[in-house]
């Protein structure tokens, strides 16, 4: 039988500076106080454990496997964990995957940002050097087959624009049901993105902002795909959406991406532009423009100083080239 790691992170946030998966706490970012000098008691809601995960390692123990629960509050916590699905050592001495691994990982997530927070760590650990590519890895990835991971959703799927990545996947969400798909299901192998500044992608990314009345603040940047130019830097942008799945097909009701599926081995990518026409009364209307492109690779060079994104629910800035490319295949969720 097998043996179960059911992992949970201590903090919803994957941001730069903070954040389990980023390089700094999983438990309250290291912030120790309320704001009024009381002591935080962020060490203890971390250790207790959620009732989905307890439910989830009640079935998975009732079926035989051996269970054993942790709550990473660091990056290095995390690896401790991905260490166990570590193949034998090999000859050129790079570590890797054991595909015929009786360890199974289930992650507890409360957001995409924390499921992210572990693939970046799994990517991390296996992906070889250039100067050490073994030649068994495939010619279209920089990362071998990821082990398979459970995914136990700690929330209700939300009915609204954006459904999380197992809602979108349909994947199960009650405990049980989790149980099940891991220790009786079969990896669904899945796309990833990765992009330059060393970070991967599971749902997509979207650049632009509103401001504080919610009317959209326009950027201008280059904007391509493959060899496909959608904006030459020159055009005023709404938003740019950046899919492996379909998190940010629709921006409040206009149609961006079409058909992101995260098992073609392509990423869409669609970027809104407004376009001014006039009425034969010569009333000024502003419609938007909608170009679209399918490819290996985005790459996007901000012309404003600034210009603000969510990937993958985690916000952030960008201001300098940003690339971001296919790894067709390259991670798995079991699915039952």
């Amino acid at each position: 039988m097998y043996d179960v790691v059911l992992l949970t992170l201590g903090s919803e946030r994957d941001a730069p500076g903070g954040g389990c998966g980023s390089g700094g706490p999983c438990c309250g970012g290291g912030d120790t106080s309320d704001g009024a000098g009381a002591p935080k008691q962020t060490e203890e809601r971390c250790e207790t454990p959620r009732v989905p995960v307890l439910a989830c390692a009640d079935a998975l123990t009732a079926r035989g496997a051996r269970v054993e629960t942790v709550t990473a509050r660091s990056d290095a916590e995390i690896d401790e964990v991905l260490a166990r699905l570590d193949a034998p050592a090999r000859p050129d001495g790079l570590t890797w995957p054991d595909p015929d691994s009786k360890t199974r990982l289930v992650v507890a997530t409360a957001s995409d940002a924390q499921l992210r927070a572990v693939l970046r760590r799994l990517v991390r650990r296996y992906a070889p050097p250039p100067s050490r590519r073994p030649p068994d890895l495939a010619g279209n990835r920089t990362v071998p087959d990821l082990p398979p991971i459970g995914v136990l959703p700690l929330d209700p799927a939300r009915s609204g624009a954006r459904r999380d990545l197992a809602a979108q996947l349909g994947l199960p969400r009650d405990p049980a049901a989790v149980a099940a798909a891991v220790l009786d299901g079969a990896p669904r192998r899945l796309d990833l993105l990765r992009n330059d500044a060393g970070s991967v992608t599971l749902d997509g990314a979207l650049l632009g902002a509103a401001d504080d009345a919610g009317r959209p603040l326009h950027w201008r940047g280059r904007v391509e795909v493959d060899d496909a130019v959608l904006s030459d830097g020159e055009d005023p942008i709404l938003a740019c959406a950046i899919g492996n799945a379909g998190g940010y097909a629709t921006l409040d009701g206009l149609p961006l991406l079409t058909g992101p599926d995260p098992t073609d081995g392509v990423v869409e990518v669609a970027v809104a532009v407004p376009v001014v026409t006039r009425s034969a009364w010569g009333r000024k209307r502003i419609r938007f423009e909608v170009r679209r492109a399918r490819g290996r690779a985005v790459a996007v060079v901000p012309r404003d100083e600034k210009v603000p994104f969510l990937d993958d629910g985690v916000e952030g800035e960008l201001s300098r080239k940003r690339s971001w490319w296919t790894e067709p295949g390259a991670w798995a969720v079991w699915a039952g």
